[in-house]
């Protein structure tokens, strides 16, 4: 799965690096949570960098307070489940991060929280969907993160991870015919795996500190795999 994101590249390489502008300010967010805002680009707009909140919300639904608002979208059965068909075929997205979080489950411990990201932090993006709702004179603008199963790399600290794209797939994604193509696991040599401190479980936390890497041991297992 994937509930906790970050993004805290500035915004003029954000706009470089996926040719977009940014539509609102972006600020740097080391721990973003369902409910906030996510950056997206969305296929009908591909060259804005909007906000959307995190948790979709299907146009068709009732009312916001009592509609399910899934966070993730799992890849194998998007293109079937009624919350996020339509947005399949007609509402895709990217979703911008510097790095992700996931937490290993530890046998008579708390669960460990991981940091995924990209060497040197580069930029890269998820595979989402967006939704448009209207009702009652308002309306909300809402995002889902798709995932799969976990790489290799990925395995020993969760069993999904969200559908990381290489930026050669991101275009298939957005607009290509083929979208189901690109919905496998990230495993490149530049994924790099860490821990980190027990501060990021709380949102409020929103700072650098959260994404410095701790030392746990050999508790975990997964020395080979950090760094």
């Amino acid at each position: 799965m994937c509930g906790r994101n970050s993004l805290f590249a500035p915004q003029a390489d954000l706009e470089e690096r996926f040719d977009a502008t940014a539509r609102h300010p972006v600020r740097p967010r080391y721990n973003i949570a369902p409910g906030e805002d996510l950056a997206v680009v969305r296929n009908d707009d591909p060259g804005v960098i909007d906000r959307l909140e995190w948790g979709l919300l299907p146009g068709w639904a009732d009312d916001p307070a009592d509609a399910p608002r899934p966070i993730n979208a799992r890849a194998e059965t998007v293109a079937e489940k009624a919350p996020f068909r339509d947005a399949f075929e007609e509402r895709r997205c990217l979703v911008l991060s510097s790095g992700f979080y996931e937490w290993q489950e530890r046998t008579g411990a708390a669960k460990q929280p991981y940091r995924i990201c990209l060497e040197d932090d580069e930029l890269f993006a998820f595979a989402g969907l967006w939704e448009h709702w209207e009702g009652d004179g308002s309306s909300l603008e809402t995002v889902t993160i798709l995932t799969t199963d976990a790489s290799e790399r990925m395995a020993p600290i969760h069993d999904r991870m969200p559908v990381m794209l290489d930026p050669d797939e991101e275009a298939t994604w957005l607009a290509g015919d083929e979208p189901r193509s690109v919905l496998d696991p990230y495993d490149g040599d530049d994924l790099r795996t860490y821990p980190v401190s027990q501060t990021v479980n709380n949102p409020e936390n929103d700072s650098p500190s959260v994404i410095e890497p701790v030392d746990v041991g050999e508790q975990t297992g997964l020395d080979e795999f950090a760094g």
